[in-house]
């Protein structure tokens, strides 16, 4: 691998891996914001909403922030950034009605965001060997989007709830993979 990079190449790996600890945290997070939306009984509609935007917002920056560093699908990083950043502004300014109104388009943006994650792990298969984690994840979301959609066996408060802890979880652990991916990559140059 090193006699195949560039010096400018290597000094971009060497000094992108000493951040991988940030995709750790970022993990860590992620896991806690799943925790605490798992933990709701008889939240207020209003907190929810709020913890929604707060997801969203991490998603953008942590997209935006991917779509800096790349090379190669900067402007898919960028889009789906952008729309995550959409997403959580107006969940922000609204969370009531952001609670009501996701639940009811739930299946949707769980579909967007499971085709990222398997747009996501192809792109990455060349790289990254665990890349079929994020497959599985991908697939797992697109599934719970059919699901949530037809809002089957569950009532359709509950499945936000639910559902956007399973993303959050699903989030933080792929995040937690790809920091130590990150670290073992900087030790490999």
């Amino acid at each position: 691998m090193e006699s195949s990079l560039s010096a400018a190449e290597r000094a971009a790996v060497e000094s992108v891996s000493r951040l991988w600890w940030l995709w750790i945290a970022i993990g860590i997070v992620w896991m806690a914001v799943a925790l605490v939306i798992l933990q709701f009984d008889d939240a207020s509609v209003a907190t929810v909403g709020v913890i929604i935007g707060l997801m969203f917002i991490g998603a953008a920056v942590q997209q935006l922030a991917v779509a800096a560093l790349v090379d190669r699908l900067k402007w898919l990083y960028a889009l789906f950034g952008g729309l995550f950043a959409i997403a959580g502004v107006i969940a922000l300014i609204s969370p009531g009605s952001t609670f009501e109104a996701l639940a009811s388009v739930l299946g949707f943006l769980f579909l967007v965001v499971g085709i990222f994650w398997i747009i996501e792990s192809f792109v990455a298969k060349e790289v990254n060997e665990l890349w079929w984690l994020g497959l599985i994840a991908g697939i797992l979301m697109v599934v719970l989007a059919f699901w949530t959609g037809g809002q089957l066996l569950i009532e359709k408060e509950y499945v936000l709830l639910v559902f956007a802890g399973i993303w959050a979880l699903m989030a933080g652990v792929t995040d937690v993979i790809r920091g130590f991916q990150v670290r073992r990559l900087g030790r490999l140059i």
